[in-house]
């Protein structure tokens, strides 16, 4: 008997472990948080009253994937956010592992680069792991109930805007503005490991 419960306990730990690794898929519904933001204010996906959706964006500062789509970012929370689809960016890298991470300069970044969007700071790591972000920028779209209907990249062109051909995201956006699913649901998010300790 002993031994069939050892046995079921570690069974427990390996699929524990095994969730906190994978996420979050499409149709799972995702939990609120409460993190700080650079306007040194808590925010949690539960402000936004009004919301249709949720564009939740892993990002960070010193990512070259990432500090190329931030202009993308702010375009789209300038034609989405007012349609009810905010982004909440949120850097979820240790800042021990790369210090152009840290919470002051995320403040840096958002004010010279004039971020319309929240920029969250994921401190002790906690979120990302729950979300199953592996990258930066790695996009998850949620609708009003905070379902998971898209997970991955922005569009499918990291280096030239210009020459996008597929812009995943704000079709998986107008998807749901036309209750239907996004298709695809799903694509590869390109971009930089998220840094955490060993």
């Amino acid at each position: 008997m002993k031994k069939i419960a050892y046995t079921l306990g570690i069974l427990a730990i390996g699929f524990f472990a095994y969730a906190q690794v994978t996420g979050y898929s499409v149709g799972d519904t995702a939990t609120d948080f409460s993190l700080k933001g650079t306007d040194d204010k808590m925010h949690s996906l539960s402000e936004f009253n009004d919301a249709k959706g949720y564009i939740v964006i892993f990002t960070c500062n010193h990512c070259p994937y990432s500090v190329a789509y931030e202009d993308r970012i702010i375009k789209l929370q300038e034609e989405y956010g007012p349609q009810g689809y905010p982004v909440i960016a949120i850097n979820p890298n240790d800042p021990e592992v790369n210090e152009e991470d840290g919470f002051e300069e995320m403040k840096v970044r958002a004010k010279e680069k004039g971020f319309n969007f929240l920029y969250l700071f994921d401190e002790g790591q906690t979120i990302y792991p729950q979300y199953g972000a592996t990258r930066t920028p790695h996009v998850f779209l949620l609708d009003k109930e905070r379902k998971v209907k898209y997970i991955g990249a922005i569009d499918d062109n990291v280096s030239k805007p210009e020459e996008v051909k597929e812009h995943y995201l704000a079709n998986a956006i107008k998807a749901l503005q036309e209750g239907e699913d996004p298709s695809p649901s799903k694509t590869k998010a390109i971009g930089c490991s998220i840094k955490t300790k060993k």
